[in-house]
């Protein structure tokens, strides 16, 4: 899967079970879509870097998962949504704690909207009717190369007609980027006072007295300030767009607590938005699922045999880093290319069960290595855009390997066997022993 945006205008064009083209795709997606299929002569499972048999993996994997005390499952963002499903449901059954991409990167989004709630919308509403798009702290030209032409600045939408000509874009980051020459107006302010931005822009929005270090602290003039609320709110439809530089920054989740309820106050003038730009194909589908399997959208643990959640406590992260997990299922995703070394380092102490479309170090160390199918490309499933409208994704074309699904599936019922026949063991009678009577 490539971005969140999840294009679902590309034509893909194959030859002999290989795509030699694929029409209205981005770099991001011509390298996802074109350099497809040179591991489809891989192995389909890997035991201890050797291939094996795939019933003798799913046996070997199941053993490391129900043997362990406090087991990892993590991921889950590049998968589909049916294999998200049994990946939570795997987790339920050996105790696992669960855990997707979202806790590294929009886990604060997702704390900042429980704490004020949020207004938002779908990414068709934005091409139709915004006509001031708004990007904090995200750099979308090259994080998600399409997002402005497929859906903010440049399509001709049924209340903006001109297309980029009825819009303004305003980009507020630390820095400037290679987003900045798509803009109407670039502020830039100084790293770490999102937060005090956001009040002085919210006391302004509600005609309320400002305190003067905010407007100190944001190295903006006020007049800067009093301009850019103006344009706010004379805007028809506005949206604000952000990225990890505001979730991730000082403050984090108060950060995003704080730009919501600035959409709330902009909602008493006109009409606002916000939307987290999701960097995985299926960031916000592993929210949706979690969230109807769990109550909780990320970082739960079963280890008590319900579900409970506390990032900090319960994010993959956190629980590496201390030590605490004996075991992992990694779903589609490079932890060790994204987590602090400390937790890599501990990662690299644990058997590991890796569940993904390649093989390469330090993957390729994994106890168990499965390859598996691409979803979107030799793999069906549902993944769902950043808004949270859910797409249906069609192969194009095939693959020699099992889906992610069908793994996960195998694993569950390989351990489902494994607790049955420990229940079994455990209540028979000993050998010259009678059983108990009810």
């Amino acid at each position: 899967m490539g971005c969140g945006c999840l294009c679902d205008d590309i034509e893909l064009h194959t030859e002999h079970q290989r795509i030699v083209s694929a029409e209205q795709a981005c770099e991001l997606g011509r390298e996802l879509f074109l350099n497809h299929g040179h591991d489809d002569a891989l192995p389909s499972a890997l035991v201890d870097g050797q291939p094996a048999a795939m019933d003798e993996a799913i046996e070997v994997a199941a053993e490391i998962l129900t043997g362990a005390d406090m087991p990892l499952v993590y991921g889950l963002s590049n998968s589909t949504s049916e294999s998200q499903q049994v990946a939570i449901m795997l987790a339920e059954e050996i105790g696992a704690v669960v855990d997707s991409h979202t806790s590294l990167t929009h886990g604060p989004a997702l704390v900042g909207a429980q704490l004020v709630g949020k207004v938002t919308c779908t990414l068709g509403e934005v091409k139709n009717r915004a006509d001031l798009i708004v990007y904090w702290g995200t750099n979308p030209v090259e994080t998600h190369p399409r997002h402005l032409s497929k859906f903010t600045l440049d399509p001709e939408g049924t209340y903006v007609p001109g297309g980029r000509s009825d819009r303004t874009m305003v980009l507020i980051d630390v820095r400037e980027t290679s987003s900045a020459s798509a803009a109407d107006r670039v502020v830039q302010i100084r790293p770490g006072t999102d937060f005090e931005l956001l009040l002085a822009l919210r006391a302004l929005v509600e005609d309320q007295p400002i305190a003067p270090r905010l407007v100190e602290a944001s190295g903006l003039p006020l007049e800067q300030l009093t301009d850019l609320v103006h344009l706010m709110k004379s805007a028809r439809f506005g949206v604000f767009f952000f990225g990890p530089g505001l979730t991730m920054t000082r403050g984090a989740h108060i950060n995003v607590a704080a730009l919501f309820a600035l959409t709330a106050s902009l909602n008493a003038v006109t009409k606002f938005a916000a939307m987290p730009m999701r960097a995985h194909g299926n960031d916000a589908g592993a929210d949706s699922v979690m969230s109807w399997q769990t109550g909780y959208q990320f970082g739960v643990d079963f280890t008590r045999g319900f579900p409970r959640a506390n990032p900090g406590e319960f994010t993959a992260v956190d629980l590496l880093m201390r030590h605490e997990a004996d075991a992992a299922l990694i779903l589609a995703a490079d932890p060790w290319m994204t987590m602090p070394q400390a937790a890599v380092d501990h990662l690299n102490r644990i058997p590991v069960v890796v569940i993904d479309r390649r093989t390469m170090p330090p993957r390729g160390t994994a106890r168990v290595h499965f390859t598996t199918a691409a979803p979107g490309i030799s793999a069906p499933g549902t993944a769902y855009r950043m808004d949270k409208v859910p797409l249906t994704m069609r192969p194009a074309v095939h693959s020699p390997h099992s889906t992610d699904e069908d793994v996960l599936r195998g694993i569950y019922d390989a351990v489902s066997r494994r607790q049955d026949h420990a229940v079994h063991t455990r209540s028979s009678p000993l050998p010259g022993t009678l059983a108990s009577p009810v």
